[in-house]
């Protein structure tokens, strides 16, 4: 009988592992272009010198990023090399400093503390603009980050990470980078959280 043979099995592992092989290639050449900075869900890194805003987009049933106008990031536009630079030693930053322990990014991380991922559309920045005597949503992150035992929040205390106020604000960068990547609708219901207030 052939299923007691062998070589059936063998040639059935190989051309099955060959086929989904192709399959794996295709779906990530075709995902590349999607997930790339510059990509149909990920906007360049220029993205920063812009307002970013969220609304419902009721085709596809969710939540997603709307850039809108010009709005430079601590008011200085960027070309794409320099926030191209900027974003990366902001990454650097969240890595070296390990916040992936206690934050999610993306859906991965800890849930000790609040998901980051569209931390920079997060309403209560306003408040903490007064609070950290900042001007702007980016100064009032900064100054949290620099210091964020002066500027405790609910029970839990983020501890001082020694963050320079050059990594805070590539941090701010990534973070703000990071709100205009269309997450396909994550986390859910976020654009809500005002109107729930």
């Amino acid at each position: 009988m052939v299923f007691d043979d062998p070589a059936f099995w063998r040639a059935g592992a190989i051309s099955t592992i060959t086929v989904m092989s192709i399959v794996l290639i295709m779906l990530t050449i075709d995902s590349l272009a999607a997930i790339s900075p510059g990509g149909s869900h990920v906007p360049p890194y220029t993205v920063i010198n812009r307002h970013i805003d969220y609304k419902f987009d009721s085709n596809r049933g969710f939540d997603v990023p709307l850039i809108g106008a010009a709005e430079p990031l601590f008011g200085k536009l960027l070309d794409e090399p320099a926030a191209a630079v900027l974003i990366d030693r902001g990454k650097m930053v969240i890595q070296s400093r390990a916040c992936i322990d206690c934050h999610t990014f993306f859906g991965n991380g800890a849930y000790y503390a609040p998901d980051l991922t569209k931390a920079w559309l997060d309403p209560d920045w306003e408040g903490w603009q007064a609070v950290t005597g900042a001007d702007t949503r980016e100064g009032a992150m900064v100054k949290f980050l620099m210091d964020p035992e002066q500027y405790r929040t609910w029970t839990r205390t983020m501890p001082n990470l020694g963050i320079t106020e050059a990594e805070a604000q590539a941090v701010v960068a990534y973070l703000k980078w990071m709100a205009a990547v269309d997450t396909n609708g994550f986390p859910p219901n976020f654009n809500q959280i005002e109107q729930r207030r």
